[in-house]
C-alpha cells in the first residue's frame, strides 16, 4: 500500500479537484461564487497555509432542520469545505478497502437505493428482522476513540496534524445536542470528554464510517449475522430465528457500548419482515415499499412555499421543477405512482404574473 504523505493533500491539482468537488451543486450560492470569483488566489493562499500548517478552521454556521427529527446541521465555511475534499481526496482510499460491502451511506457506487434495493432482498430471504439506530450518533462520537481509529490507517504526522486541526473545529459545536451518557468505569470526568463530529462536514460523514467499521466487521465475524446492513447509525440484522436475533440485540449494546455509543432500545424490536421495515424514510416489504406517511406531509408542504414563492416572484419557475423532479427520482423506488399523482394535481405551480405596466 503506497504511504499517503501530507504533500498529497496540499498539492495543488489535489486542491483544484477538492475545490470542484466542494463547488459541484453550489456554484450559485454566494460563499461559492466569492471563492471561484478569485479561484487562484484563494487556492494559493489555502495551499500555503496548508504548507506551513498556519491553517486555522473557521467558525461555523448553524441551523435546526425538523425533518425527520429535530437535528442540529452546521455548515463550515466553503474554504474550508476545500480543505475537508482534500484531505479526504488522499486518505480516504486507505479506509475505503476496510470498509464492508454492505454499508451503503457516502461511499461511490452505494447509497440510498442501493440500500433499500438490499433490504428488501434480504426481506426476502429471510422471516425476521432486527432494525437498529444509535441514539444521538454523531453528538456522541468520542474524538479520543475516533483518533486512535485514524493512527492505525494515518502515519504521516503532519497529515494527522491537519486531522487534529478539523476535529478540534467540530468540539463543542453539538455539545447542546447531547445527553450526558455515563458508562461502567466512567469518573465525573467523562463529561468533559471530547465528543461530536458536526453534521454537514463531508469529514463527518466519512470519519462515521471509519468510527463504525470495526463494529460492522463485528456483526458479521463474530455474531455471524448473515445479512446485515447499515446506512450511518441505522442498520439491519436479519435471520430466520427470532432468539438468535435478540441475542444478538444484547450483544450489539455490549459492544457499541466500547464506542460510547447507545441504542434506541425502545425501537429495536425483532419483528416480521412481512410488518414492513422501516428504513430511509420508507416502509419496505418483501414484495413492495411504501413512502413513509410524514415524508409525503413533508414534501407536500415543501412544494406549497415553492408554489407560493414562485407564484410571488421570489423564485424562478425551474428552481421548482427542480426540486420536484428531484423528489419523483427518490420516490420512485416505492410504490407511489398514486401518491405522486395525487400531490402534484393538488398543488398547480404557476409563474409570476408580470407586473403591471402604467
Amino acid at each position: 500500500m503506497e504511504a499517503l504523505t501530507y504533500a498529497q493533500v496540499h498539492d495543488w491539482d489535489n486542491l483544484y479537484l477538492a475545490w470542484r468537488k466542494a463547488a459541484r451543486g453550489k456554484r450559485g450560492r454566494v460563499a461559492a461564487a466569492r471563492f471561484e470569483y478569485h479561484l487562484e488566489d484563494n487556492l494559493v493562499t489555502l495551499q500555503e497555509e496548508l504548507a506551513a500548517q498556519t491553517y486555522r478552521p473557521g467558525p461555523y454556521a448553524s441551523f435546526h432542520i425538523h425533518e425527520p427529527k429535530k437535528r442540529l446541521i452546521s455548515a463550515a465555511p466553503f474554504r474550508d469545505r476545500v480543505a475537508h475534499h482534500a484531505l479526504c481526496n488522499v486518505i480516504e482510499s486507505a479506509f475505503e478497502r476496510s470498509f464492508i460491502a454492505d454499508s451503503y451511506a457516502n461511499r461511490i457506487g452505494k447509497g440510498t437505493h442501493r440500500a433499500l434495493d438490499r433490504c428488501q432482498a434480504f426481506a426476502r430471504q429471510y422471516r425476521y428482522v432486527l432494525p437498529c439506530d444509535v441514539r444521538q450518533f454523531f453528538p456522541s462520537i468520542d474524538l479520543e476513540i475516533l483518533g486512535g481509529i485514524l493512527r492505525r490507517k494515518v502515519r504521516d504526522p503532519d497529515i494527522l496534524w491537519l486531522i487534529g486541526q478539523i476535529l478540534a473545529s467540530g468540539t463543542g459545536v453539538l455539545s447542546e445536542e447531547y445527553d450526558m451518557i455515563y458508562f461502567p468505569g466512567d469518573d465525573l470526568f467523562a463529561a468533559t470528554r471530547p465528543r461530536g463530529l458536526p453534521i454537514g462536514n463531508l469529514t463527518s460523514q466519512f470519519w462515521a464510517n471509519c468510527y463504525l467499521n470495526a463494529f460492522d466487521h463485528f456483526v458479521g465475524k463474530e455474531l455471524r449475522c448473515p445479512a446485515y446492513l447499515r446506512y450511518v447509525d441505522d442498520f439491519l440484522l436479519f435471520a430466520d430465528d427470532k432468539a438468535q436475533l435478540w441475542d444478538w440485540k444484547a450483544a450489539i449494546i455490549g459492544r457499541l457500548a466500547r464506542l460510547r455509543l447507545t441504542l434506541h432500545e425502545e425501537s429495536t424490536q425483532v419483528q416480521p419482515v412481512t410488518e414492513g421495515i422501516s428504513f430511509l424514510g420508507f416502509l419496505v416489504f418483501p414484495e413492495h415499499r411504501r413512502l413513509k406517511r410524514r415524508k409525503g406531509l413533508a414534501f407536500v408542504r415543501r412544494l406549497r412555499v415553492l408554489a407560493m414563492r414562485s407564484a410571488a416572484g421570489e423564485i424562478a419557475l425551474d428552481q421548482v421543477h427542480a426540486s420536484v423532479r428531484g423528489w419523483i427520482n427518490h420516490v420512485r423506488y416505492a410504490n407511489t405512482i398514486g401518491l405522486r399523482k395525487g400531490i402534484l394535481g393538488r398543488t398547480p405551480i404557476r409563474p409570476a404574473m408580470p407586473k403591471a405596466t402604467t
